[in-house]
């Protein structure tokens, strides 16, 4: 059974950090675009960012200069270093990736994780 699991998330004074991480298990042939979502009470659910194969990135503008994006291949993971955090952060955090399951064919699924919440209070 292929699954995305999170870690990573707890509670954290402003201007504090966190690292999450996210590994997909499972028969997993290739691995395309891998992301970290959010969703805040209240909110929809928003892309914070995201990194493909090759290594290129992208973030929200809310995160950049304080969040990186990294991945390790050989592990299926993917990582969210989260610094100087606000109380805006606050949410649940997501992990998503698109994967090959099929041996015969390259079409990639989108798969989820089952989130990790991020509190930022003092």
């Amino acid at each position: 059974q292929v699954q995305l699991v999170e870690s990573g998330g707890g509670l954290v004074q402003p201007g504090g950090s966190l690292r999450l991480s996210c590994a997909a298990s499972g028969t997993i042939f290739s691995i395309d675009a891998m992301a970290w979502f959010r969703q805040a009470p209240g909110k929809q659910r928003e892309l914070v960012a995201a990194i493909n194969r090759g290594g290129s990135t992208n973030y929200a503008d809310s995160v950049k200069g304080r969040c990186t994006i990294s991945r390790d291949n050989a592990k299926n993971t993917v990582y969210l270093q989260m610094n100087s955090l606000k109380p805006e952060d606050t949410a649940v955090y997501y992990c998503n990736a698109a994967l090959q399951i099929e041996l015969l064919s390259p079409v990639y699924h989108d798969y989820w994780g089952q989130g990790t919440q991020v509190t930022v209070s003092s």
